[in-house]
């Protein structure tokens, strides 16, 4: 399969949480957020929430589209279905109080499949745990902080492997 598209882009979860949407795609879905907890990815067609296992080391998305079905690497922790819906054909990847982290625009707006996979996760957990929630043996200033988020040797890792399904739905103007 031919790679068509791809982002890339950091972002800090807000509570263990990044969300990617459509950019028209204003209201949260709160339990898909829960969802993700559980699952670790979890949407309900409009929002996919990513769930880390840390509240703040920077975390990688990448957004790729392709043109078919990709399975997931070998090296992949886990991994997940979803489809995403984009209207306008802009994704929004967000870090809820942060705000944005970056946009990118899809070859075409629809209906998108994805196998959604993820690396570093706990080893991320783990370095944070042991660096700067509790590890350290006296308590930390927000620059000492600053700097073991920054030298952080563990890359977390997100992708977003989309593959185009159909056109959006047209909406149904009764009102």
């Amino acid at each position: 399969m031919a790679l068509i598209a791809e982002y890339r882009t950091t972002a800090r979860p807000d509570r263990g949480i990044v969300e990617i949407y459509d950019a028209d795609a204003y209201e949260a879905d709160r339990e898909a957020a829960v969802g993700a907890r559980a699952e670790v990815v979890a949407g309900n067609g409009y929002h996919v929430y990513l769930h880390t296992l840390q509240p703040d080391l920077g975390v990688e998305v990448a957004i790729r589209v392709w043109d078919g079905p990709q399975d997931p690497p070998r090296g992949a922790e886990g991994h997940t279905g979803i489809s995403l819906e984009s209207e306008t054909g802009d994704l929004v990847v967000n870090q809820l109080t942060l705000g944005p982290a970056g946009v990118t625009r899809l070859p075409r707006p629809g209906v998108y499949v994805s196998h959604t996979w993820w690396t570093g996760r706990q080893a991320a957990a783990d370095y944070y745990d042991q660096n700067i929630r509790g590890g350290a043996q006296q308590p930390m200033t927000i620059e000492e902080i600053g700097r073991a988020r920054e030298q952080s040797p563990v890359a977390e890792q997100y992708a977003l492997d989309l593959w185009f399904l159909r056109e959006c739905e047209p909406e149904d103007d009764e009102g």
